[in-house]
């Protein structure tokens, strides 16, 4: 990432193809660090490149959603007993967290501020204690909470039920078990969705594969390229 950003700085500005170029080397910038990053902090994978090629249909990819999937994985991962650090979009993650329980948030510098992140930019300037709260603070916070401190409101958007794809990343996005989340009355869900081999492959031998062709992606995103009929309904099926 340190050649991408000294190649961006390097860019002079003067015409449609050097912006193009300039624009495609901070997205891979925001793909290392921000949105996919690894924990190495260090590099980016170029699996990324080929999205880029067309400039015109970068914004025609679900990054949204592929954001998720890798942080679903990023969670997975670092739920293991035997792991001590996490990558992935680790800003959205707390942005979640501390709008849906702001009473474990720090105190915000731009509460009205847009994107929702920047709500808590440069927070460490104003009150320093909230820096100093310890692992055990936040785990006896989180063991005590009640339902009343828990910020229900509603998403608009995204309800549907279905895999989330990043390349080799598959992780099931399991909206009808947050149905309260999408402002619905949450009834029992339906059975865990086993995603089997898909969701422990790795990125192994080679890195231009169609997943789409494999064996055990191919399923999985047909049901995403239905996804339009798995949204979210007001009623709850008997």
């Amino acid at each position: 990432m340190t050649w991408l950003r000294n190649l961006k700085e390097r860019i002079q500005l003067t015409d449609e193809n050097s912006m193009q170029r300039y624009v495609k080397c901070h997205i891979m910038l925001l793909l290392g660090t921000i949105l996919l990053g690894d924990k190495s902090g260090a590099s980016v994978h170029w699996k990324y490149l080929p999205l880029l090629r067309d400039f015109h249909s970068i914004s025609n990819f679900s990054w949204g959603s592929a954001c998720l999937a890798h942080l679903y994985r990023s969670l997975c991962r670092a739920s293991r007993f035997d792991c001590k650090e996490i990558d992935g979009p680790l800003t959205l993650l707390l942005a979640w967290f501390w709008i849906r329980l702001p009473y474990l948030a720090p105190p915000t510098r731009e509460p009205r501020s847009f994107p929702l992140a920047n709500r808590w930019r440069n927070w460490e300037r104003g009150d320093n204690r909230y820096r100093y709260l310890s692992l055990a603070h936040f785990r006896k916070a989180l063991d005590e909470v009640q339902e009343g401190k828990f910020v229900w409101v509603a998403y608009v958007v995204w309800s549907a039920t279905v895999p989330l794809i990043s390349f080799e990343s598959i992780e099931w996005h399991a909206t009808d078990r947050i149905r309260r989340q999408f402002g619905l009355v949450q009834g029992v869900p339906s059975e865990e969705t086993n995603l089997g081999r898909a969701h422990g492959e790795t990125l192994a031998g080679p890195k231009n594969l169609d997943w789409a062709t494999a064996p055990s992606h191919s399923c999985w995103i047909m049901r995403w390229t239905n996804r339009y009929n798995n949204i979210l309904r007001e009623y709850l099926e008997k």
